[in-house]
């Protein structure tokens, strides 16, 4: 098990769905309080949960919840036990884990843990401890001669294991890596890439069609000589009042420009992949580290992105009622204009890893297929915006039935890693997500 799970959140590069039934949609536990809301899910993202999650759209809201609770509680327990909090997370049952490390503060750590509900597994090394591992652990390889360095592709935290897992390009024979690290959680894997935007012509519509658009609708951004697909993540209202969407950074086709007058725009997405009239600027973009984009929408677009939906392009859209912390286990969900709602659990969070020539920090790593067109998406857990698409480990794929079969074959299924749209947030203060 603790192969496959270290496999699963490091291995990286980029099925027809249920139909909803009158009886798909089942209760979740007494007291839970979501399942009224399991409704009011889009039918794709109900057909997504059923078939990607094998869960109810009420189990889905309930695990989706409970997730957020472990994380608000864990907040706290690491700030009063730090020498022995070992990090939380959901079992596959969906029941709420926190770790606990040996040491003085264990007992009191434990009694607190239990008293709020909360199951405790004994673990041998604290979350502080791997913290200064995974620390050590970039230092050692940087400190390396380049064809050693090189090799470093990613590092987490796999919290259920309560060991750190490692990526490389290759493990030459007689190298040897710090002690610290498990050998058996050391994984070979090729060079992970972006589901970088889809090239598209330049060519321009005189006029916007009428309807909103959302979170998971496509767009095209682009300059004077390029231009490129990518899909919408959050709308949101900035420091100053302005309407602004959230994408990837990546997805700017001229990060250097963002906030200048010759910034890159972000126009209509038309049909065959043609640009239609300005929807907006890219005002600010970061790839060095995170990975997003703000752009302000123009005065004429701005009712178009009064809304706080996430969809299927042209479909019914999930109300965004909130932000959320992505915990390892939870249920979570992407949508992006060219596969749509497919979802997964959250695998890793605090994830280091190397995309291209960037390297993304504190990124969460999920079991999702995103493809080339998905790239600045949004992903939620519930109904709560949880973070933006950055990288894929199949986007070199045409279709995602293909890794998910290969997954299902091997144990390694596709990857998404996305960066949290709570540190986007803290990145732009006074930028918030529409909400209902």
């Amino acid at each position: 098990m603790a192969r496959s799970i270290a496999r699963q959140i490091l291995t990286v590069g980029a099925a027809a769905l249920l139909p909803l039934t009158a009886g798909a949609v089942a209760h979740a536990a007494p007291d839970s309080g979501v399942s009224d809301q399991a409704p009011l899910l889009p039918v794709e993202l109900v057909q997504a949960i059923q078939h990607d999650l094998k869960l109810s759209p009420a189990e889905y809201l309930q695990r989706s919840e409970v997730a957020q609770q472990l994380a608000e509680f864990a907040t706290i327990a690491e700030q009063l036990y730090p020498d022995v909090f070992a990090g939380s997370w959901l079992d596959q049952d969906g029941q709420p884990i926190i770790g606990l490390a040996p040491g003085a503060q264990t007992a009191a750590a434990r009694a607190e843990i239990t008293a709020n509900g909360f199951a405790v597994k004994d673990v041998a090394k604290s979350s502080a401890t791997l913290r200064n591992e995974k620390s050590m652990l970039s230092d050692w390889f940087a400190g390396q001669p380049a064809p050693i360095a090189s090799l470093m592709r990613g590092i987490a935290i796999d919290t259920i294991n309560n060991t750190l897992a490692v990526q490389v390009t290759e493990l030459p024979g007689g190298l040897r890596l710090p002690s610290f690290v498990d050998p058996a959680q050391v994984v070979v894997i090729p060079s992970l890439s972006a589901p970088q935007p889809v090239p598209v012509p330049r060519t321009n519509a005189a006029a916007i069609p009428p309807g909103a658009l959302a979170g998971g609708d496509g767009y095209i951004a682009a300059t004077d000589e390029s231009a490129a697909r990518c899909s919408l993540g959050f709308n949101g209202i900035d420091a100053r009042g302005q309407a602004v969407t959230i994408t990837a950074g990546h997805c700017n086709p001229d990060l250097a420009s963002a906030g200048t007058a010759t910034a890159a725009g972000m126009y209509e997405l038309l049909e065959y992949d043609r640009a239609g009239a300005r929807l907006g600027t890219f005002v600010r973009s970061r790839l060095d580290g995170h990975d997003w984009s703000i752009v302000a929408i123009t005065p004429a677009a701005q009712a178009r992105f009064a809304n706080n939906g996430v969809r299927v392009p042209g479909a019914a859209p999930l109300a965004i009622d909130g932000t959320a912390q992505p915990v390892v286990g939870a249920p979570v969900c992407k949508s992006g204009s060219r596969t749509g709602f497919s979802c997964g659990t959250v695998l890793a969070v605090d994830q280091d890893i190397a995309v291209g020539d960037h390297r993304l920090t504190g990124s969460f790593a999920s079991s999702i297929c995103a493809l080339p067109g998905d790239s600045g998406g949004a992903v939620v857990t519930g109904t709560r915006a949880l973070g933006v698409s950055s990288a894929s480990s199949v986007a070199d794929y045409p279709i995602c039935e293909i890794p998910n079969l290969l997954g299902m074959l091997t144990g390694d299924g596709p990857l998404l890693f996305s960066t949290p749209i709570n540190t986007i947030l803290a990145d732009n203060p006074g930028l918030r997500v529409r909400t209902s």
